[in-house]
């Protein structure tokens, strides 16, 4: 669908002779953008999509046509990993598991390995070389930018055997003191706090709009609405001031992962 409105764009702006720089410059969006909805990695927002009509002078053509992005849904995620591939800077929430791009091969395997309705070996790997794909966002020193924000119940609720546990949770420390990542563990005592019913990630680029992807119970949904993604920033803000600051965390992450039998 995205690929599709990508296409009625590209329409659009070529039969009014515009380059995309142009639509862009009338639009007040930029070319980079023009160019990422028209290759369907990209779904405007309402008001994108309203300056788009306006600068194309098509009535509402773009804006009644606009993909129906906060429907949840099973295949939701593919937009949400070529977004995450554009990202400067991520910040991760996690209720229940590891974020995926911090996720070992075996925490991985475990996580993917027990959903519901069982898939097959072969499906199951496929997933877990995909999740592993998109970790190699890390290789790069710098980029993007990765804050995360664990909550304690992930910690202390074991996917799988005690060795998988403390890999994994001796992994984010490590990324954390290579410099790699920031980490922050939510404790227990914060009790109820403004993120507790989803995970949620938080995407910045550099020469686009910010967008939040939140999800619970095998759904999700890709939120770029201006106001929605705002305020779900300010609910991850909010409870990164509750969080252990980042020494206290890590010496939360080591002691635990020292309980599941990891030994320096």
């Amino acid at each position: 669908m995205a690929t599709t409105y990508g296409d009625w764009l590209k329409q659009r702006r070529e039969a009014a002779g515009l380059t995309q720089q142009e639509l862009a410059d009338m639009a007040v969006m930029t070319r980079s953008h023009i160019a990422h909805i028209e290759a369907g990695r990209r779904i405007p927002s309402k008001e994108d999509a309203r300056r788009l009509d306006a600068a194309l002078n098509t009535g509402d053509v773009l804006s009644s046509f606009l993909p129906q992005k906060d429907v949840a849904s099973a295949d939701y995620f593919e937009a949400v990993r070529v977004l995450e591939q554009q990202a400067v800077m991520i910040r991760e929430f996690a209720l229940a598991y590891f974020p995926g791009i911090l996720q070992t091969e075996r925490y991985a395997r475990a996580v993917l390995g027990s959903v519901f309705p069982p898939v097959s070996a072969e499906e199951c790997d496929r997933r877990v070389v995909t999740r592993l794909e998109r970790a190699k966002i890390l290789s790069d020193p710098t980029t993007p930018v990765v804050w995360a924000l664990l909550d304690e119940m992930l910690l202390r609720r074991p996917v799988s055997g005690a060795d998988v546990m403390a890999e994994q949770i001796m992994h984010v420390v490590g990324l954390a003191e290579s410099g790699r990542i920031r980490v922050h563990v939510l404790p227990f005592e914060v009790g109820h706090h403004p993120l507790m019913q989803n995970m949620l990630s938080l995407m910045c680029f550099e020469d686009q709009p910010p967008v939040a992807y939140s999800e619970g119970d095998h759904l999700g949904k890709l939120h770029d609405s201006p106001s929605v993604v705002r305020k779900l920033e300010l609910r991850y803000a909010l409870a990164l001031s509750e969080a252990h600051p980042m020494h206290a965390s890590l010496a939360l992450l080591k002691a635990t992962a020292k309980d599941y039998g990891h030994h320096d």
